[in-house]
């Protein structure tokens, strides 16, 4: 669901003093958050983040394709390592992924 247009994108006030700040001041050193929830206004273009993900800080550059999002979109939470680790292995090795898959292997049937 999606935030109601009466009410605005949500932008943390405390963050966007920041960027105001560094955008005044001329200052590229990047800005620690974490507010992932944050909006992407207009105003953030051109400025660094480092966003943080639960565990650590993701460097962010906003560029103008990025408004409108929420920062924490780019800094993900989950590192995924990939479906069918058995398979996967065997084939990396050379082995067929049907004896591996399974059981042993059957023969065909005969015709008659």
């Amino acid at each position: 669901m999606t935030r109601s247009l009466k009410k605005g994108p949500f932008v943390d006030e405390k963050l966007f003093r920041k960027v105001l700040r560094a955008k005044d001041t001329g200052s590229h050193a990047p800005i620690r958050t974490w507010s992932r929830r944050c909006t992407i206004v207009p105003e953030f273009v051109g400025v660094n983040f480092e966003v943080h993900n639960g565990k650590v800080f993701h460097k962010l550059f906003v560029t103008e394709e990025m408004v409108g999002h929420k920062l924490g979109e780019f800094s993900p939470t989950r590192n995924f390592r990939g479906h069918g680790g058995k398979v996967r292995a065997a084939a990396a090795a050379g082995a067929p992924a049907a004896a591996s898959a399974g059981g042993p292997a059957k023969a065909p049937a005969s015709g008659k």
